[in-house]
């Protein structure tokens, strides 16, 4: 897939969220090829622990995903429409007002502030127009920067889950954040309703 390829779906894609820089649109099962090609990057790979499976699987699991009231899926896009990363609510509680976070920057979109910048957009929704009190998020504790990420987006470290992530046949940590409702609330920045 080149790059003209993989953009020329996205130009005419409803804008429905945004952050400062990026909006999102909602995730479509023709997505698939994207995502597959994003996540067969060896750093995401890793980082996120997914290695892609085959294509038709994955188009089957994104169609499910836009009928499963537990979850949240968007492409986030760049001001020219350009598809740069996925991006989630999932396993969301409306009862316990929780959910947990999921992105997926393409590598060449990585080290520039979207993801802080989509994850602030993300959680102006979880708490500005759905019922959320926590968000929750799980990465390797050696992957710095999804920390450092999650951390300028206002998350805090909250514990460690020991062993509980098998790669390249050892064991890893992983690392559990959250941000609550009253820190979002706290927060001094603008909002994405600012940015429409």
């Amino acid at each position: 897939m080149d790059k003209d390829e993989a953009e020329a779906p996205y130009a005419a894609r409803e804008r429905v969220w945004r952050g400062e820089h990026v909006a999102f649109t909602p995730m479509e099962p023709d997505d698939a090829g994207l995502i597959q090609h994003w996540r067969a990057d060896p750093v995401a790979a890793r980082e996120i622990g997914i290695w892609p499976g085959p294509l038709h699987e994955l188009r089957e699991r994104l169609a499910a995903h836009a009928e499963d009231r537990t979850r949240d899926d968007f492409l986030v896009l760049l001001p020219d429409d350009t598809p740069i990363g996925h991006i989630a609510l999932h396993e969301e509680d409306f009862i316990d007002g929780t959910a947990e976070v999921y992105l997926l920057l393409a590598p060449e979109h990585r080290g520039k502030g979207y993801g802080a910048d989509a994850l602030a957009a993300l959680t102006d929704l979880a708490f500005g127009e759905l019922p959320l009190h926590r968000v929750e998020a799980v990465t390797h504790t050696d992957n710095a920067a999804s920390l450092a990420t999650l951390e300028r987006a206002g998350f805090t470290r909250e514990g460690v889950r020991r062993s509980s992530c098998l790669h390249r046949g050892r064991r890893h940590d992983n690392a559990l954040l959250a941000l609550l409702r009253e820190e979002w609330e706290a927060q001094t920045r603008p909002r994405s309703w600012d940015h429409a």
